[in-house]
């Protein structure tokens, strides 16, 4: 009886965190696959014996920082247009012997130079103009100015960095640009084991592809859906607007 009311009390205390936590914004889960994004990840990198994360659009290295706590200890090499977060990015990896950031660029379908719309939110800067779906759901994310950045593609700079790699892994998160990234990896893409890249359900960027045909690109070069995680969703009404697909070549 007493071990029972015990249980009980736990229950009801656990309970009332849960509600605390929640009312605050917070939610708290296991690290396990079926409750976080995360696991799921590591554990898939580590079935898939990733031993290379390109990750394109790495912002200020928020991905390759999660990788981190996350227990991924191999190579990661971070590449990122913006002249602000690349700065930051720097700093990020500075003291990580196995994170290494390839000069500021943009990475797409060919070469010459190429102007990026800055958001005010950083993440959400593109090359592509911005829908008003994306600023309405986001209205931190509307354009503030430009910046003129070289771009070139991953078939030209990746093999420096694939040289020794038996699984690479492609992280590819650059707001609506992901189809022209591909369309520049055309040579590469055969190597690599893995890609996590963003699907839109709905048009967020002006000319940007959606998640039924990247889904279907990337089943056609011989991958498979392996999750999808939700990625951006309207604040306002719970509508997911884009996810995270993850897939492997099995």
């Amino acid at each position: 009886m007493l071990a029972e009311m015990g249980r009980n009390m736990l229950g009801t205390i656990k309970q009332g965190i849960k509600r605390g936590l929640n009312a605050a914004g917070i939610e708290v889960h296991r690290f396990h696959p079926d409750t976080s994004t995360l696991a799921q990840l590591m554990i898939a990198l580590g079935n898939f014996n990733i031993d290379l994360v390109l990750d394109i659009g790495a912002n200020e290295g928020q991905f390759s920082n999660e990788l981190r706590a996350g227990g991924y200890p191999k190579r990661i090499v971070s590449f990122e247009p913006l002249s602000a977060a690349h700065n930051r990015l720097l700093q990020a990896s500075s003291g990580d012997k196995n994170w290494q950031v390839h000069p500021r660029c943009a990475l797409g379908s060919g070469t010459g130079e190429v102007e990026l719309n800055v958001s005010g939110n950083s993440v959400s800067s593109s090359i592509l103009p911005m829908l008003a779906m994306h600023s309405k759901a986001a209205p931190e994310s509307t354009y503030l100015e430009r910046e003129t950045v070289t771009m070139t593609t991953l078939d030209l700079v990746a093999p420096q960095y694939l040289d020794g790699a038996s699984a690479p892994f492609l992280k590819i998160d650059t707001q609506g640009y992901e189809w022209h990234v591909l369309d520049g990896a055309r040579r590469i893409l055969p190597q690599v084991r893995g890609i996590q890249i963003e699907l839109s359900l709905v048009p967020l960027y002006e000319g940007q592809r959606l998640w039924r045909e990247s889904i279907e690109r990337l089943e056609g070069e011989g991958f498979v859906l392996w999750s999808l995680q939700p990625a951006f969703v309207d604040p306002a009404n719970g509508r997911s607007l884009q996810w995270d697909g993850l897939f492997f070549r099995p």
